[in-house]
């Protein structure tokens, strides 16, 4: 599954030979894990023997370590040291297995399982632990313009140094001026980045495979952008194509909105005019209402009604 660090596991047939018995324990004569992983280790007796104990030892320079045993009478027991490391997870006389959890470089070696039997003796299976490092793989993808096409480069750091490769889909398209180069960090792992450019600008899909030793091989695959639309030529195209659309409907806001404007601006003033006309009517009237008569208007006005009286009493004497 991708994503996930596989282990392999080889199995074979190792013999023990004890007092001229032939004891044959099916075991894994190697087991490769990705550092941060879980490896399992696992023994089986092919022949039915009165097994007391089972226990488990690591294989050092000179001497080998007790890890932890299983019997019927003590059941499963971890030694000191490999309590949060070592765990079984099949006890039993003639089948066992454990677990180490999450292995670093300082896990890699071999183990022994050995089946103590009575009256034979111990019966011993051997199987070896290589611990790898891998991270990856990372791809990236940008355009060329010349040579034309798509620069795909893919990398991966680990220990021992990883293989990487890169493939593509279409059997009608190539990679072409492929460069591989190898640089060691300071933790002795190794990154190696491979570069390849393909042949056109087209939307396809590429993948990177990438493998330490015996491990499961990773592989991650992406699709090529189509890099026709995103060229300068096609961006400023798309841009003013946006632009004209975008035209349209902001020359009508700016229509409507100077529309508004003139009426807003036209009823203010037809407002002020009312209100200047309505002030200047006030005024006048109030004018009226204070101008005094004068006495010479009086007079003129008594004078007109007392000719008027004689006039009218000369015409009843006739």
């Amino acid at each position: 599954m991708e994503g996930m660090c596989l282990i392999f596991c080889l199995f074979t047939f190792g013999g023990s030979f004890q007092k001229g018995l032939a004891a044959v324990i099916q075991t894994q004569q190697m087991v490769s894990a990705a550092v941060g992983e879980d490896a399992p280790l696992s023994c089986q007796l092919l022949e039915t023997k009165d097994v007391q104990q089972v226990t488990w030892q690591k294989v050092l320079e000179k001497t080998e370590r007790n890890i932890g045993s299983y019997s019927e009478y003590y059941g499963e027991t971890v030694n000191d040291g490999f309590k949060d490391k070592v765990q079984f997870t099949e006890a039993g006389l003639q089948k066992n297995s454990i677990v180490i959890r999450n292995v670093t470089d300082q896990d890699a070696g071999c183990y022994l399982c050995l089946f103590n039997t009575y009256p034979d003796g111990a019966l011993t299976g051997r199987t070896c632990l290589t611990v790898y490092e891998l991270h990856g793989p990372f791809i990236t993808i940008s355009r060329s313009n010349s040579p034309p096409g798509s620069v795909v480069t893919c990398s991966a750091t680990g220990q021992p140094v990883p293989m990487v490769t890169l493939t593509v889909s279409d059997q009608n398209l190539s990679f072409s001026h492929c460069n591989t180069s190898r640089e060691t960090n300071t933790n002795s792992t190794v990154t190696v980045t491979t570069t390849a450019l393909l042949s056109a600008l087209s939307s396809t899909q590429v993948g990177c495979l990438v493998s330490v030793d015996s491990a499961a091989p990773r592989e991650l695959l992406v699709t090529v952008p189509d890099f026709k639309d995103s060229s300068d030529e096609g961006l400023n195209k798309q841009l003013e194509s946006d632009f004209r659309g975008f035209r349209w409907p902001m020359t009508v806001v700016f229509l409507i909105v100077g529309v508004l404007i003139c009426i807003c601006v036209l009823r203010v003033r037809i407002s002020q005019n009312r209100n200047r006309k309505r002030s200047e009517n006030a005024t006048d009237n109030q004018n009226l209402d204070d101008s005094p008569v004068s006495n010479k208007d009086v007079r003129l006005r008594t004078s007109e009604r007392q000719r008027q009286n004689s006039e009218d009493e000369k015409r009843v004497e006739n």
